[in-house]
């Protein structure tokens, strides 16, 4: 106890000489330094709160719902909010892929239909609106590209460069799932690049990474969807396909494990890579088998958003196809039908019967 008070008293001896200003900003100083440290600590503690309760029930909550307008306007929103907590902790890699991917669909899905107006301007002999609505159709491309690199760059971040060729560690099945994810966001930034014809900065060997990097994942528990990601590149860049390999018979393979799986999300990649290769036939054919296949098949309750985004990018493409040939989207109720489909026979009557 003598102890204590003797210090005590040294220490107020050091301080006698001390002038009240200077004392004053001491304890100033000591004080901001307390405050701004347990601020730190709250923000960490929360920060790690957030992100845990993100990925363990906001991601999986989302995942089994089907309102993709409103996924679309949370990872708009709340990607700023969550992100910032990278500043006071760990950043959060992990969920900034599925969000910068979401977010990246956003903007695509904006570019679509400034891409539908242009054409219905350029069937109505509008030079000048179809020319803004590429234009717009353009910056949003350039959008979309930068909101996918991010998500490209946060997938490199956490998981480690695909390039190197190993492949990493997975805790659980949500750890793989966005390994998926920021493939596809890795693609997608080099398509969104080339759409929006503005250099973002994508590396242009990034697709054939993807395509290597898709072996990591287990294609049956997937529903087909490593395989058709590398088979799409396979079929979109010269010369990437290996000896002894057929793309599309790899992607309608593909196709039929998402059928049978309901997700669907192989039929994107495979309308994807028939309609770079200029076949519309089987273009429309993927399009039939997929609007079959959700009448017949329901989607998978666990991955019911990832279905619905695959039917909402097949309709999208429908769309365009309706667009240029019609002047009109795809008919309510019509996915899976075209404007020269044979009319179905009429039903012959017997009135001799009916008397």
């Amino acid at each position: 106890m003598n102890t204590r008070i003797d210090s005590t008293r040294a220490v107020f001896s050091r301080l006698s000489g001390v002038p009240m200003s200077g004392l004053r900003a001491l304890l100033m100083a000591a004080l901001a330094g307390m405050s701004l440290s347990g601020c730190s600590m709250i923000y960490k503690t929360t920060g790690d709160v957030m992100q845990g309760f993100s990925k363990d029930h906001t991601v999986p909550y989302l995942l089994q719902s089907n309102d993709l307008a409103m996924a679309c306007a949370m990872s708009e929103a709340v990607q700023p909010l969550l992100l910032s907590f990278g500043r006071v902790t760990t950043p959060p890699d992990q969920l900034a892929v599925m969000m910068s991917l979401q977010a990246g669909g956003c903007a695509e899905d904006r570019a679509r239909e400034a891409e539908l107006e242009g054409i219905a301007a350029l069937r109505a002999r509008a030079p000048e609106a179809a020319e803004d609505a590429i234009i717009r159709q353009k910056r949003y491309y350039a959008l979309a590209a930068q909101r996918y690199f991010s998500g490209w760059k946060h997938e490199i971040e956490y998981y480690g460069d695909p390039e190197s060729g190993e492949c990493p560690d997975f805790d659980e099945d949500l750890d793989e799932f966005i390994y998926l994810g920021g493939l596809l966001s890795g693609l997608q930034a080099l398509n969104a690049e080339i759409q929006s014809t503005a250099p973002i900065g994508v590396p242009k060997n990034i697709g054939s990474v993807v395509a290597r990097a898709t072996s990591c994942l287990d294609n049956s528990k997937w529903w087909g969807a490593p395989m058709a990601l590398r088979a799409t590149v396979w079929a979109m860049i010269p010369g990437a396909q290996p000896n002894g390999e057929d793309a599309f018979e790899r992607l309608r393979a593909s196709d039929a494990l998402g059928e049978a799986a309901g997700v669907r999300l192989s039929h994107v990649f495979h309308a994807i890579a028939a309609q770079n290769k200029g076949d519309t036939e089987q273009l429309k054919a993927v399009i039939r088998a997929h609007a079959e296949s959700i009448d017949s098949v329901p989607s998978d309750k666990d991955w019911a958003m990832v279905d619905q985004l695959a039917t909402h990018n097949i309709l999208a493409i429908s769309d365009r196809l309706w667009m240029e040939n019609t002047g009109h989207r795809t008919p309510v109720g019509g996915l899976g039908t075209f404007w020269d489909d044979e009319a179905p026979e009429a039903e012959v009557i017997d009135l001799d019967s009916l008397l």
